[in-house]
């Protein structure tokens, strides 16, 4: 099964109201980043256990570990959780950050280093949003 029949498959096994959300979210970031690539992980790692939520990605970085590997990942990423919507920006190494230069503008929501998590999209300033989302892209091309 490819990447865009993978996440159809998963937004369409998401409860309605998430599901119209993760589906408006994963359209308006293709629009935002368009020639981003498309990721899926299921959220099982090697062995098939569930670790995490399952994740649609966008974008592609290289993560490298103290060991010296390096690995490919996406840049942003989208997922449902049992509250609402988490958008993660991957990479931007100052935790600091996300939260000092979109928390307060980014509207009801819960700003990390990496996470911006909320309840339901109408609870966001989707432009501060993209803002973020476009910044992460930048610092971590």
């Amino acid at each position: 099964m490819n990447i865009t029949d993978q996440i159809q498959n998963y937004i369409n096994s998401l409860p309605e109201q998430k599901r119209d959300e993760i589906e408006e979210l994963h359209l308006h970031i293709m629009q935002l980043l368009p020639k981003a690539q498309l990721w899926f992980l299921d959220g099982k790692d090697e062995k098939g256990k569930i670790v995490s939520n399952p994740n649609i990605g966008y974008g592609n970085r290289t993560i490298q570990y103290a060991d010296g590997k390096t690995k490919a990942f996406f840049q942003i990423g989208i997922s449902a959780n049992t509250t609402g919507i988490s958008v993660y920006i991957m990479g931007i190494e100052d935790r600091k950050y996300l939260p000092d230069t979109y928390g307060k503008t980014i509207g009801k929501a819960t700003v990390t280093g990496y996470c911006v998590k909320f309840k339901t999209i109408k609870d966001i300033n989707l432009i501060a949003l993209d803002k973020a989302i476009l910044d992460g892209v930048e610092r971590t091309y």
